[in-house]
């Protein structure tokens, strides 16, 4: 889709205004989605995004425009209202560019737009059967089958050319368990950085059968008593609050502009000895890895915080230049209409050293958070409040009955201080990111972890 005579040119003409560097991403990215209600199949869609994002520096000033007019003629006129931004001087570059090729290290065996449709309807179907027929109080089951093949040509003044593919699946199945006129939900969505050989890993059955079983978990749940307490978080989607609380405020888009409570902190001691953090887009097969950030830069496994200590920041080219700090393979887009910014791929706590019936064990009253869900934080102060959508009480060191309408309520800087225990059953979750860049999949994760004391919110 992109030629590298034309990407040469382009990118002479965007630093024509006197830019110090340009760059070019291009992309070509079809998404489709299957959606069943109550049995039936509601709706196919099929969506085609192409077109060009083209940027250019002066220092930290940059200028970003966007077309889908791919012709050379297209192409040329939004690289020249890139450079009548910049506007400081007229200046004439010769570039040659070289093409570069990263191995690709996230292998897919079934390609999911381009599948047999009736196999993908078959997956969705099995998987909304097997979660309405779980119990006689599921009332309503809704499903959606989710699948990407994403094509990215990045090109830059540096005189790198170079591309990479994207393909990702996801099926999200919600319930809802009815009683007397009290309803309540229920849901699981696993997504990976693969094909339909995904439901090799987890089956449509097992996906429908969790929905499901969330939902009657939280139909016979009495409501959670409020209070300061401890509090056991499951693996996997509980990593939300880091990702939340914390992690966007390791990342350059806020660091580079002193937005952030963790400025100036590198070095230092801001978690609990048994908090290792890492952002990791190599991870194969995972939700949030690619080979390549959408700078063209090969993604890494991140250290970002090292027992307790603060040892890195997500950095993408803007944010190097800010800092005067390395890129570290973290800038990502929703699609070529925006200007990329630091980004989290795959970020979690790591497994730690508590075994984890230890760790229900040592609470001799509290709650236990097995799936946590939405939420708000403040990126400056680090104030959150969480949902928990399906929690416990844990009594003498066992877990009880269930509750529901629970939120965690903290500060990010303060429960990475008050984590202090961490299990070994890292897992992790999938979800969709929102930031000035758009919307990219994120995977959030953690062992079980203890926090010694935080507000619950409840009745």
């Amino acid at each position: 889709m992109l030629n590298k005579i034309i990407a040469a040119e382009v990118l002479a003409k965007a630093m024509s205004g006197g830019a110090d560097f340009a760059e070019i991403f291009c992309e070509l990215t079809r998404t489709q989605s299957l959606s069943l209600v109550d049995s039936k199949i509601e709706k196919i869609t099929d969506n085609v995004i192409s077109g060009v994002g083209i940027r250019a520096f002066k220092g930290t000033q940059t200028a970003y425009a966007s077309t889908c007019d791919v012709t050379r003629g297209g192409l040329l006129a939004c690289a020249q209202r890139v450079a009548d931004v910049i506007a400081d001087a007229k200046v004439s570059v010769d570039l040659r560019l070289t093409e570069r090729i990263f191995p690709n290290i996230h292998p897919v065996e079934v390609e999911p737009v381009g599948a047999d449709m009736n196999r993908k309807i078959d997956l969705l179907k099995a998987g909304c059967f097997a979660a309405k027929d779980y119990d006689a109080h599921i009332s309503q089951v809704q499903g959606t089958l989710a699948l990407v093949d994403r094509t990215v040509w990045i090109a830059n003044s540096e005189e790198l050319f170079t591309s990479d593919r994207h393909i990702r699946t996801r099926m999200a199945v919600s319930s809802v368990a009815s009683d007397k006129g009290e309803n309540q939900s229920g849901s699981c969505s696993p997504g990976r950085g693969m094909g339909l050989e995904m439901f090799e890993i987890f089956k449509p059955e097992d996906i429908g059968a969790e929905a499901s079983r969330h939902a009657m978990v939280n139909l016979r749940a009495s409501y959670c008593p409020a209070g300061r307490m401890p509090v056991a978080i499951e693996n996997g989607f509980g990593g939300v609050i880091f990702h939340e609380a914390c992690g966007h405020s390791l990342e350059a888009t806020s660091v580079g502009t002193g937005t952030s409570q963790m400025c100036g902190k590198l070095g230092q001691k801001i978690a609990s000895d048994k908090v290792t953090a890492i952002d990791d887009g190599t991870i194969v097969g995972a939700w949030g890895s690619v080979n390549i950030d959408d700078e063209g830069n090969p993604t890494k496994r991140n250290v970002l915080i090292e027992n307790g200590v603060l040892k890195q920041y997500m950095i993408d080219r803007l944010g190097s230049r800010r800092m005067g700090m390395p890129m570290t393979g973290n800038s990502r887009r929703q699609d070529y209409h925006f200007e990329p910014t630091s980004r989290m791929t795959n970020t979690f706590i790591d497994n730690g050293p508590d075994k984890n019936e230890d760790i229900i064990r040592s609470i001799e009253y509290g709650l236990y958070a097995k799936k946590m869900g939405g939420g708000s934080v403040n990126p400056l102060t680090g104030d959150f409040n969480f949902a928990v959508s399906e929690g416990y009480i844990i009594r003498g060191g066992e877990i009880c009955e269930p509750v529901r309408g629970a939120s965690l309520i903290g500060n990010g800087s303060q429960i990475l201080m008050d984590i202090d225990m961490v299990g070994q059953n890292l897992a992790t979750g999938q979800g969709m990111c929102g930031s000035s860049s758009g919307s990219v999949p994120t995977d959030v994760g953690q062992p079980l972890i203890r926090v010694s004391s935080i507000t619950v919110g409840g009745r």
